[in-house]
Parts: structure tokens; C-alpha cells; sequence
């Protein structure tokens, strides 16, 4: 299944909806790229209103590890040139429709990430503000380049590839799991109503979403629907 397309002239998202046999509840799956055109954003809220219940990816907290990763598409965003904008809840969720977060606390993400070996740790902290220079420096075509692709713009073989990464596992072992219990416990109390759920989680955690939906609960992805997430000049 291809999550994200990524071609010489766009960045395109598979919204993704899936449903089990016999039951009316749908699972609505957003792949988000946390730096993307404005008209992506716009378009995403316009279908989070149809929706009656969103699943929202966002560690809670602050931690200094947690901004020198992000710094990575910040700097993006900070440049109008690019004509791009950093992701922000204000973009993105309706005030009609209800928002949980199962994520994890910037606590529980750095000490995961301190698993790693430390030069892997100690590589990740630098690199991350240097890759924010480069796609500051290159604009949206930066996000064509398949070598500077980063968590939030993988391939799905790639995402396939490093699911038993240590750095993968430790990005998005504990989050994923979180998220799939929430959306477990929602299966359980909800099923039987005809409601639309959103999972509104970077594009990274889509495969373990699908899988997870899929093997514990019997979901099938039903449509998918393509979004223009930018389009270089």
C-alpha cells in the first residue's frame, strides 16, 4: 500500500479509510508530513469537520532533545520563500470535533531514544538541525530528494525496511503501541456506531497503523483518497 507518492513535480498523501465487515464504525487515516503547502492543511480540516472523533499525533511536554528534532522542519517553515507552513493544531482541528492524544509525554520520548547507543543518539541530535539548514536552504524540492527523505516521507518499503531498526524502534516503538491501544479500546466501546474516526499521525506511523488495525481488529483499508501535499516551483 503507497502512503506517500512522492514524483518530480509533487508530494502527494493517501488519505486512508478503512472498515471491517459488519460493523459501521470507520477509521479515517490522515498521513501527515509536518511541513507542507498551506492548501494541504485546508484541505485536511475540511474533511477532519466530517468526522466525529480525531486521534491527534503531538508529544505532550517539552523537552530540549524533542526541539533539536524538530528543528528539522522548523527551519522549513520559517522561510517564507519556500511557501511552506509548519504543522499547528490552530490549521488543522475543527472546534466541533473532539480531540483525544494518546501520544507519549517528551519525557517518555527522550528516554527511548537514550536506548540507543550513544554516538546513535549523539548523531541524531546533530543531524537533525543540519538536515533543517538543507531543506531551508533547497525549499520544496528538497522533499523530491529521496536521500534527504525524512521520518514523516518514507516509502512504505522503506518504513518496511527499518521496522526493526533500533532508531525506528525507538522513534516510534512506544507511540505506535500507545496509539494502537487507544484506537483498540475505541474498536470496543464504538464499533457498533456509525461514526468517523480520524488518525491524524505523521506519515511514518501509517504502516504500523494499517498493520495494527488490520491484524488485531479486522480492518481493510476500503478508498484511499490523494491529497497535494506541496508542489515545487
Amino acid at each position: 500500500m503507497q502512503i506517500i507518492e512522492v514524483t518530480g513535480y509533487a508530494v502527494r498523501s493517501a488519505v486512508i479509510t478503512m472498515r471491517r465487515t459488519g460493523k459501521p464504525l470507520e477509521f479515517v487515516i490522515f498521513p501527515m508530513l509536518h511541513v507542507a503547502s498551506p492548501t494541504f492543511y485546508s484541505q485536511v480540516r475540511l474533511r477532519l469537520r466530517e468526522c466525529d472523533l480525531i486521534v491527534m499525533e503531538g508529544i505532550r511536554g517539552d523537552a530540549v532533545g524533542v526541539s533539536a528534532l524538530t528543528l528539522a522542519y522548523r527551519f522549513t517553515a520559517r522561510r517564507r520563500r519556500n511557501g511552506l507552513q509548519e504543522q499547528r493544531d490552530d490549521l488543522l482541528l475543527p472546534e466541533s470535533v473532539p480531540v483525544i492524544n494518546p501520544d507519549v509525554t517528551a519525557a517518555e520520548a527522550i528516554a527511548d531514544l537514550k536506548t540507543l547507543p550513544r554516538w546513535m543518539y549523539l548523531l541524531l541530535m546533530i543531524a537533525a538541525p543540519v538536515l533543517g539548514l538543507v531543506f531551508a536552504l533547497r525549499g520544496p524540492r528538497a522533499f523530491l530528494d529521496e536521500d534527504l527523505a525524512v521520518d514523516d516521507l518514507p516509502s512504505t518499503l522503506r518504513a518496511e525496511m527499518l521496522a526493526d531498526h533500533p532508531l525506528e524502534h525507538a522513534m516510534t516503538g512506544q507511540r505506535d503501541k500507545r496509539l494502537l491501544e487507544a484506537l483498540g479500546e475505541i474498536h470496543a466501546a464504538r464499533a457498533d456506531e456509525p461514526i468517523r474516526v480520524a488518525i491524524v499521525y505523521g506519515a511514518g506511523h501509517v504502516p504500523a497503523i494499517v498493520s495494527g488495525l488490520m491484524d488485531h481488529y479486522g480492518y481493510r483499508a476500503r478508498e484511499a483518497e490523494w491529497l497535494t501535499v506541496l508542489v515545487p516551483a
